[in-house]
């Protein structure tokens, strides 16, 4: 099964490995990458795990008729192995009961104890 996260791989080889803790997310873009990966397969404890503690919520539940389908990452700033804060733009797809739609999100990323984590969203919009 190809990754959700869009980069070619197979699922086992791109984002499994970082939703099972075997490593970690070298960017934040990476990181963004695989939190889509997660919402697209389920991984609720990943998502979980690779959210700030400052603004992680307490449960995350997601909704079974929505299907993640396609992701496009739209910009990035700073993010890198050699930053400590960056920003990823991009355009989530999903299917779900009423039909095709996408998040545009531009989302805030920073390292905790050398690790990326998501901080949360600077704007959010949802479509068709």
């Amino acid at each position: 099964m190809r990754c959700p996260c869009g980069l070619g791989e197979t699922y086992e080889n791109c984002c499994a490995p970082l939703h099972r803790g075997e490593s970690a997310a070298p960017t934040a873009e990476r990181l963004m990458r695989s939190r889509f990966s997660a919402f697209a397969v389920g991984e609720v404890d990943y998502l979980l795990a690779s959210w700030h503690p400052d603004t992680r919520p307490t449960a995350i539940r997601l909704d079974p008729a929505q299907r993640w389908t396609r992701l496009e990452v739209l910009a990035t700033t700073g993010g890198s192995p050699f930053h400590t804060h960056g920003t990823v733009e991009f355009r989530a797809h999903y299917r779900d009961a009423a039909g095709p739609g996408s998040q545009h999100e531009d989302s805030e990323f920073t390292r905790v104890d050398g690790r990326w984590v998501y901080t949360g969203p600077r704007r959010v919009a949802r479509g068709t």
